[in-house]
């Protein structure tokens, strides 16, 4: 009876210890669901104004959400008393066996993410990444996909393109276009200047600045090589080279000059006579 009443006595006190950890650990999950609730909208929001891909967005926030949700239980149980080291042991080890049994899906999701982060590639440039050449179509959570110049469709795992060296074509406004143009050894070095000048500079797809560069590069076996290095914006790249390409021969067949081409010459000597006919 004594215990009884001593343990009636002590029942306020312990309402009030147990009821202030309910009340905080009450806190702590409202507070944690509301920053997940902020933090997964606000990289959501980032995602979005960097134009990535919707399914990516969504993804991405829904894990930053439960990531931290996770966090908040964890942090609620311990609140309470309850001890998590055996519970935070056997997630981590559920979540080694999962991440060996989705190594490659796991690390192009990681790929992802960087690349949606740093932004090496957008969609519509023009690109080289994993051994494969093409316009990019879409950075997804997984792979990215890119459509080459004869229209065919190339998906890369993420991770292969991460891993690769990337050259982006359409990273900067402007390219530069190296032509090599060889004329005969016979031919007038100065006027030949002259004429692959007037053409580079009579082009609407040649910028003025940086100005062009036109110069005796090599003196090869059969051709004296200009190197013709005219400016222009990136879009109008293949059109300027072939434009520039068509006229530069159109130009020196007008001047003259003479373009060489592989050939050989051959020489006979000690030819036999031939025998006498009966």
């Amino acid at each position: 009876m004594d215990s009884m009443e001593e343990w009636l006595a002590k029942l306020p006190d312990l309402a009030v210890t147990y009821g202030m950890r309910v009340l905080v650990a009450l806190l702590i999950f409202i507070i944690g669901r509301w920053l997940s609730k902020v933090i997964a909208k606000a990289v959501e929001a980032l995602m979005t104004k960097r134009g990535v891909d919707r399914a990516a967005i969504g993804f991405v926030g829904g894990l930053t959400s439960a990531g931290i949700m996770a966090f908040t239980l964890i942090a609620v149980l311990a609140h309470l008393g309850v001890q998590t080291a055996s519970l935070v042991a056997v997630l981590g080890a559920a979540g080694l066996a999962v991440g060996l049994a989705l190594q490659g899906s796991l690390s192009n999701f990681a790929a992802g993410v960087l690349l949606v982060v740093f932004r090496p590639i957008k969609a519509g440039d023009y690109v080289e990444a994993a051994g494969a050449a093409g316009v990019v179509e879409e950075v997804s959570i997984f792979s990215t996909t890119l459509i080459t110049p004869d229209n065919k469709k190339i998906i890369a795992p993420n991770a292969a393109v991460i891993n690769s060296v990337i050259v982006n074509y359409s990273a900067k406004d402007t390219r530069r276009v190296d032509l090599v143009i060889g004329v005969s050894y016979d031919a007038d070095l100065k006027q030949t200047r002259e004429v692959l000048t007037k053409v580079v500079t009579a082009s609407d797809y040649v910028l003025t600045t940086p100005a062009p560069t036109i110069e005796v590069s090599e003196l090869a076996d059969s051709s004296v090589n200009f190197v013709v290095r005219p400016w222009v914006n990136s879009a109008d790249y293949w059109n300027a080279y072939f434009q520039l390409m068509a006229n530069i021969k159109v130009a020196l067949d007008e001047a003259g000059i003479g373009i060489p081409y592989p050939q050989m010459d051959l020489h006979v000597q000690n030819l036999p006579e031939r025998p006498p006919q009966s």
